[in-house]
């Protein structure tokens, strides 16, 4: 999606609660291990874990601050996808993830959104 709409889109990804922390609930079995940060300083890091191991180096990624208001103002735990149109307003909103995350969904919303800014 990011080499389709690249040029036109900017993609940004919201680092937001660490998801499966080690010393969580429901720890991963794989991937970047990480443990539930305690610091903004400590998120900042694991963010960086998860851009590399899931090789978002070319996303700009913002990290939500360790009271974790970007993720209940968004409902966004574990993910989400959201697009926001040129007018600043929420043009679309995914179901939550890992189940209702979607990316058809919102590459038909980017296709509608700049479809409409042509017009």
């Amino acid at each position: 999606m990011r080499k389709k709409y690249g040029k036109d889109v900017e993609f940004v990804v919201v680092y937001i609660a660490e998801a499966h922390a080690i010393d969580s609930a429901w720890p991963m079995l794989k991937g970047p291990l990480l443990e539930e940060p305690e610091t903004l300083a400590e998120r900042m890091a694991n963010a960086g874990k998860c851009a590399v191991g899931l090789e978002l180096k070319d996303f700009l990624t913002v990290v939500d601050g360790i009271d974790d208001r970007v993720m209940r103002s968004y409902q966004a735990w574990p993910d989400r996808l959201y697009l926001v149109g040129v007018d600043g307003k929420v043009a679309y909103k995914g179901g939550k993830g890992p189940f209702d995350f979607k990316p058809e969904q919102l590459d038909a919303a980017i296709a509608k959104e700049l479809a409409a800014i042509e017009d």
